[in-house]
């Protein structure tokens, strides 16, 4: 998905949007094995809420692309 975010400048607000993957799942074992690999791969992640895992920092982003396919 594309996570879109304001900053506010002198000059007005600005809106830009960057890529970030999100997995959900119930199961925690499967959050688990799916974490476990991002360590693995050096890929940084957060747990967004009780089901999802968020990668949102660019080097990680273009980590899991390199591994999963660039989002479209």
């Amino acid at each position: 998905m594309v996570n879109w975010a304001t900053r506010p400048l002198r000059t007005g607000i600005k809106r830009y949007g960057y890529p970030r993957y999100f997995f959900t799942n119930k199961s925690p074992d499967i959050r688990r094995l799916f974490t476990d690999t991002l360590d693995t791969l050096g890929v940084e992640w957060k747990q967004a809420n009780a089901w999802n895992i968020s990668v949102a920092r660019q080097a990680s982003v273009a980590l899991m692309d390199e591994h999963v396919g660039p989002k479209h």
